[in-house]
This record gives C-alpha cells, structure tokens and sequence, in this order.
C-alpha cells in the first residue's frame, strides 16, 4: 500500500528565489514512498545538496477547456528529463505556466519518487472565460456602439491584458467625442460553477469639455480668419455653432495642427512651424488653446532647371510643369505639376508615351534670401508595351463587355491618361462598384508591362412595384422592370439565365402602370449599346401605349365617385408612340462626345375628352418627329460625382406642313392639330467639382424653347413646358407628351408667366410655357457609398421661371428657393429623394408669399 506525504516546500523562500511574488502560485512537493526504494522527505527537500531526478511522468490535472498535453508542452518539461530538486527547472516551469495568461494558479505536486525518478503532477486552475459585457452608466445607443468598437469575443479568456486593452479603447471611444475627463473601471465577476465571468464597465464620461478660447502667438503674415479656418475640428465655443461644434479630440487636435502647417508651407513659407502649444484647464470644464508660431519668411521661385531629360528640353518641360520665376514656392502645388493632375501634369508628358519608369524628384539646390533655385532630377527610363490585359471580378458581366470600355490594348505603349480614363469607362458602365475598380500596372523582365483591373460586380437591375385597391377605380399599380446588363444572344441558352440571360451589356425596359380602368400605360424599350460588336453605335428600339378613361356624367356630378365597375367611358384618349434611335462616339473635339439622333412617331386619338386649353375634344393628332442630340459627358461617377461635366443641346423637329398649306382662323382645332408641327431646342449642362475632402458643389443650367416655323402659324399645346414642385408627371402631363420640371419651394405646375398686366389663367398654366431657364447650385455630401445604398445629403439654391411667350421673355425674372434634402440611390429601385424647398418669390393666385413645403422625388438625376 502506498503512502502520499505532502510537505510545502519553503513556501516563502521558493516564491521569493524562484519565481516573481506578484505572480499567485503554489508549489508543493508529494513525496511517494515506494516499498521497493523508499525515498525520505528529507533526501528530496535537501536544499544544501539538490538531487538529480529523472521524470518519469507528467501528469495535468483541473483542466475543463485547455489540452493537459499543450500544457505539458508549454511548461518546457517532459518525460525523460534530469532535473535537480529543489532547482530552478522547477519554478522555471511554474512561471512559464503562469506568464502564459492561461491560468489562474498553479501547483506542482511529486507524487512519487523511487530509485532517482519522480512523478509530477501539475494541478492548475484555468482563468474565467468571457460570458457577458454589461455597460453601466452610458446610453443603449452608446453600448451597441461600444460593443462594435471594443470586439470583446464571448468565450475568450478574460487576461489582465484584455482588461486593460477595454479600459483604453473604451476611454478613447469618448475622448474621441469631447468627454476628455472620462474614467473607466472595469471588475470581473467569476462564476466558479461555470468557470466563466462577466466583465463589467463602468463608465463615467463626465462633461464635454469645449474650448473657450485660441490664441495664435507669432502671427503676423497671414490673417487669423485663414489660420482659424484651417482649425476644421478645433473650435472654439460660440452660440450658434452647429455643424462643427466646439469640443476637444486630442487626435483631431494633432490632425489639425497639420493641416495648419501645410497651409502655411502651400502661401510660400517652407519653414513654418509650431514652437509650442499649451492645453490650459478652466474651472468651468473648458480648456483654452495657445499656439505659438514660427511663421518664418515667404518663398519665391528664383531657377528652376532640369537634369537627366534627354527627350525634351528644359523650356518644353517647363512649360508643361507651369512654374515660373516669381511664383511663390508651393511643394503641393509642385507635386501635383509633377503627378498629381493626369494628362496635364509632367508625368503624363512621359507615361502617355510609354515611359512607365519615369521618375522626377525636386531639389531644393539652392537658397538666397527669399528665393529658392530648384533642380529637377529627371529618370526617364525605357518605353514599355503593354503585354497582356488582365481582367478579373467580372462573374456576371461578360469578359468582351469590359475590354471594349478598356482603354489599355495588348501591343499599345503604356499611357497613364489611358489606365485613368479606363477606371472611369468601368465605373460608368454601372454594373461595378465605382469606389473597388482595381487597376496594377505589373512590369515585366523584357521591358513590357501587364495591367491588372480588378472589379466587383454590384446589382444593376430595377424593380418597380407597387399596388392597392383604390376605391372606386378598383386596382391601382405599378410594376417596372428594368434590366440594365441584359443578353438578347442567351436567350435560347437556360443555363445563362440568373434568373434572365445577363452579361451583354443590353438595356430591357418592361413597364405597367394601372389606375382601373381608367388609366393604363404599357410601354417597352431596348437598347444595344454596341451594334455590331466593334464600335460604340448605340441601338434603341421603345414602343409605348396609353389609355385614359372618363366616366363623368355631367347629369349626376358625383358618380365620379361611385364604382365604375361595369359602368361604360363618357370619354377616352388613346395614345400610341413608337421611337427608333441610332447614337455614336465621336473624336473630335475629343471622345468624350457622344452624337445621337431618333425618329418618332406619337398617334393622340381624342373621343369626347374635354382637356380645356387643349382647342378640342374629339380627333386625331400625329406627332412625327426627328431629334438630334449632341452630347459631352466626363462625370466620374454616375451614382456620385465628385469632377467632371455634362452637357446636352438636342433639337427636335417636326415637318414644316405650314409650308405646304395655308393656315386660316377657320380651320377648326381638330384639323389644325391633325398634323403638329413645332422645332424645339433643350440645353442642359452640370458641373461638378470637389470642394475640399468629401463636399461636393454640384451647378447646373436648364433650358427650354419651342417654336414655330413661320408667324402665321401658332406655337401648338403640344411639347410645352411645366414648371414647378417635384417635377413628377401624373396622368394628364404624361397624356399630353408636355416636358415637366421641377423647381422646389414651389408647388406642382404653378410657375408661369403670362402678360405682364395679367395673372395666368388655370387654362394656361396647365398648357405650359414656350420658354423656360432653371439653374442650380448644390453642395452634396456623402453619408454611405457603399453601392447597395449611395447615400448623400445636399444643400441648394434653385431659381427658375417658364413663360407663356416670348415677349414676356426675361432671364433676369426668376423665382429664387433655397433649401436641404436628400439623395438614395439603391440598385435596385434607382433614385429616391426627398427635398425642403422654401420659395420666396410670390405667384399671383398661386402663392401669396414666401413659404415652403417638402418635396419627393423618384428617378430624376439632373433636371
């Protein structure tokens, strides 16, 4: 029978020689007496002569999670090795235990020694693993976002350094918003049954701590409204502060220091710096900021010469880089001269030609006074070709579909203005995510180059689809398909179906739209955007029909009201149209030019329909028309554009039958308007350009005429302008084929001019206008670009009139509106906007005084 005997070993004295006191371990020493080769207490605890022992064994005992093997492993001992007790191979291989963040404590038993051998056994207990994060004292918008910025793993060990990590990201995670006094404490509460623990994170944020008050010491050169403008995030309290509210962000300090300084290097002076700055805490819990500056002197361009250009001379490069002697020293500006401006800057003087190697780096060779002499060390390298073209993300869209928009081609010299404009051919293709288009120019050992463009395919296709029950008109519904990446050539080919044939590249519009039965539109289009295969000659095929049914009896005025369920039309309009259009590229002026032209052909058929102005209520109307449109298009982005214009001037025009017959008063409306006759001319152009980081201003102009061709002949009621509201279409503008354009701050179709000494009649304003100007300023700002959901809100300022002739005509007599909104373009819905306008220009009879109203929109882009 066997015998265990344990003795402590010198607690104190093995804690204090062998292992850290701040470190909570026990080791004791079993000693197991043998019956073959007993072993006394004293000869294995003999610290004036340690004995050699062979382990014989190894043994982990309390584990519920970790592997007892990993932690054999992990205590650096193993079966087979010789070490002395009492030694350092002992406390050596606690501590290891401890320092792994694994356990709680540690004790290291010897069950059995016999004939120099000993049997150890390690009985540990593990640390608690991480069951719950509770959040004391902040609110529950503030935990969800604690708890995704902190990413604390349920079920992971919960360490002192885990501890400590929460405690300093969270204390951050408020620094960060002001609180600058925050105090966190953070205690775990075991559950021994469980071995689990619940951290718990006491925050108190205290109070925002704003700044009272900045001082710039050392300005003098330039003025203090500049250097506080550049302090984006560093403000100092005032009332009225909204958008940039004053509060202390220690990092945003730091960034704004920066951003000081290179305003100060980007006026001319090189040298300028911040000698110091000192944080000064007020009782009141703001704090005062006092920056001292080094402005140093302003720097002028003296020489500036180019070493190691072969290919151009001195005076050509210096004409493409555009410094010049006087100028003030600007290193960013310089830096973009130098690469920073594609197909304008020097870099692109050489790498539109094949030069991929090419490099410039600017030296400053000498300063006299003011005036700085710089050389420019030019490496102009090899030409390189392009070796092969390597496309890759596309998984729906076809391979031929992207390298026709590519303007890099195997056997081309490399051209950066090409690599350029081909991400933004990609991103207004619309079937990738604009903000993921790849592009990695990959040189090759024989001189060549091969480029590399990664893409991210994202939902381009639309659904519309709405419905109820309206009453007495019965069913009202929409439902609008389009698909923009559609494949006529798949059709017969099932298995390309996902779920219809895609990858082509190909525009199918389908589109239905119900009212009961006293409204509904069928319409359908198609469009190939490359006929043939070779170049870009765009194809567009639509076909369109309208009913609309009245079931008004002027004997009982309210059956308009009553089911019209088996009820026959007192009236009807019929309207029927069919386009066909062909659109190509162009190079001259350059390819951004697009020229296209259409032919179309609308059948009105008029049965008992009274529309008032209009002239008659039964017959036929014929509208065939051709339209040209010339067009420049060098936006970035479709969905978000930060640079780049549109513009657009297109006439339409109808034969001139006046000129075949002769028009009388006599002529009754339902002959006059058999044939319609008019020219009409639509000019719509908009910028874009990036403010500073994401802001953008967006302007735009807007115009409109429509003539006749000769004075005997009237301007007809067909094609005029609306004005005013969302610029959404209902069911009677649509009937009428009329041009409706928003204006917000006003409401829907009111905005008219008609003489001066009159106000406009209900009659005419429903009619529309012959001439109309609307122009737009926007500042647009970026909440999400993720391509699921591009997300922006906007600032405008809109001023617009439509006039009833031209007489009446002046483009200075505009009514002016201002206000905010918001943009959603999702793919699968398109653009979806809600606005604030407030006018403040009146519109006799229509609106008394300044007012406003909010505003949906759904589909517009530009006008």
């Amino acid at each position: 029978m066997e015998h265990r005997i344990k003795v402590i070993i010198g607690a104190a004295l093995l804690l204090i020689s062998l292992y850290p006191a701040t470190v909570r371990a026990q080791v004791r020493v079993g000693v197991g007496r043998g019956t073959e080769t007993p072993a006394s207490t004293d000869e294995l605890l003999n610290y004036a002569n340690p004995k050699e022992y062979e382990i014989s064994a190894l043994t982990v005992t309390g584990t519920r999670y970790l592997d007892p093997n990993s932690l054999v492993s992990l205590a650096g001992l193993k079966v087979g090795d010789k070490i002395r007790i009492p030694g350092e191979a002992v406390g050596s291989s606690v501590r290891k235990l401890m320092e792994s963040g694994l356990l709680d404590n540690v004790e290291l038993f010897a069950t059995n020694a016999a004939d120099n051998k000993v049997s150890l056994m390690f009985r540990v207990q593990e640390r608690p693993r991480l069951y719950r994060v509770t959040f004391v004292g902040v609110k529950k918008g503030e935990q969800d976002q604690l708890k995704d910025k902190v990413k604390l793993n349920l079920g992971k060990i919960v360490t002192n350094t885990i501890t400590k990590n929460t405690q300093m990201a969270v204390r951050k995670f408020f620094v960060d918003k002001g609180f600058l006094n925050t105090k966190v404490k953070i205690t775990t509460i075991p559950d021994s049954t469980r071995n689990n623990a619940t951290m718990r994170v006491l925050v108190d944020k205290g109070q925002k701590v704003k700044i009272a008050k900045i001082t710039f010491d050392g300005r003098t050169e330039v003025d203090e409204s500049a250097v506080r403008l550049k302090m984006k995030s560093t403000k100092e309290k005032r009332f009225g502060r909204i958008f940039s509210p004053s509060k202390f962000v220690p990092k945003k300090y730091e960034e704004d220091k920066q951003k000081l300084i290179a305003y100060y290097n980007k006026m001319g002076y090189r040298d300028a710096a911040i000698e110091s700055d000192t944080v000064i805490h007020n009782s009141d819990n703001t704090i005062n900021l006092n920056i001292t500056l080094n402005e140093g002197r302003k720097y002028y361009y003296r020489n500036v010469e180019f070493a190691g250009n072969y290919l151009y001379t001195a005076d050509r490069l210096r004409e493409v880089l555009g410094v010049a002697k006087g100028d003030v020293y600007n290193p960013e500006d310089l830096e973009k001269k130098l690469n920073g401006n594609p197909g304008q800057d020097l870099s692109s003087l050489y790498m539109d030609d094949g030069y991929l190697y090419y490099s410039a780096q600017p030296v400053e060779k000498a300063i006299d006074g003011d005036s700085i002499d710089l050389e420019i060390r030019i490496f102009e390298g090899k030409q390189a070709t392009i070796n092969r073209v390597v496309l890759n993300g596309n998984t729906k869209t076809s391979d031929h579909v992207v390298m026709r928009s590519i303007r890099t081609l195997p056997g081309q010299k490399f051209s950066k203005t090409n690599l350029i404009r081909t991400q933004r051919e990609l991103a207004t293709l619309g079937y990738f995510d604009p903000e993921k288009i790849g592009i990695n120019p990959v040189p090759q050992n024989d001189g060549t180059v091969d480029i590399e463009y990664t893409v991210e395919e994202k939902p381009s296709d639309q659904i519309e689809l709405s419905g109820g029950w309206g009453g007495y008109v019965g069913f009202v519904g929409t439902l609008g398909l389009t698909f923009n990446n559609f494949s006529a050539r798949n059709i017969p080919n099932f298995s390309a179906w996902r779920p219809l044939p895609a990858g082509d590249g190909q525009r199918v519009q389908l589109r239905f739209q119900a009212n009961g039965s006293q409204y509904q539109v069928y319409s359908l289009s198609f469009t190939e955007p490359w006929l043939g295969g070779r170049k870009p000659n765009a194809l567009s095929v639509s076909a369109s029909h309208t009913v609309y049914q009245t079931f008004y009896d002027p004997a009982n005025p309210y059956s308009i009201y009553q089911s019209l369920k088996g009820r026959k039309p007192t009236g009807s309009y019929l309207n029927t149209a069919f386009t066909v259009g062909l659109g190509r590229q162009l190079k001259v002026p350059d390819d951004f030019f697009t020229l296209s032209h259409s032919i179309s052909f609308q059948r009105y058929d008029l049965n008992n329909l009274d529309l008032f102005y209009i002239g008659y209520k039964d017959g036929i109307s014929n509208n065939l028309t051709f339209n040209t449109t010339i067009a420049r298009n060098s936006i970035d982005n479709p969905q978000f554009p930060r640079s780049g214009s549109s513009f657009s001037l297109s006439g339409s025009f109808t034969p001139p039958y006046s000129a075949f017959r002769t028009t009388t008063e006599s002529v009754k409306p339902e002959e006059k308007y058999k044939l319609v006759e008019y020219h009409k001319w639509m000019f719509d152009a908009s910028w874009f350009q990036t403010i500073f980081g994401k802001l953008v201003l967006s302007t735009r102009a807007h115009m409109g005429f429509l003539g006749s061709y000769n004075r005997r002949t009237d301007i007809g009621p067909f094609e005029r302008f609306v004005l005013g509201g969302s610029g959404l279409a209902g069911q009677g503008q649509f009937a009428l084929a009329q041009d409706i354009i928003g204006l917000r701050g006003y409401d829907d179709r009111s905005v008219y001019t008609a003489d001066y000494d009159r106000v406009a009649t209900s009659n005419a304003r429903s009619q529309g206008g012959v001439v109309y100007n609307k122009f737009v300023a926007e500042l647009r700002y970026p909440i999400s670009l993720n391509p699921s959901a591009t997300i922006f809100g906007l600032a405008f300022l809109e001023a617009g009139n439509n006039w009833g002739s031209y007489k009446q005509y002046n483009p200075f007599d505009l009514k002016r509106s201002i206000g905010i909104g918001a943009r959603i373009f999702m793919p699968a819905f398109g653009l979806i906007g809600i606005d604030y306008g407030y006018g403040f220009d009146k519109i006799p009879g229509i609106k008394d005084k300044a007012s406003g109203q909010f505003h949906f929109t759904i589909g517009q882009q530009f006008r």
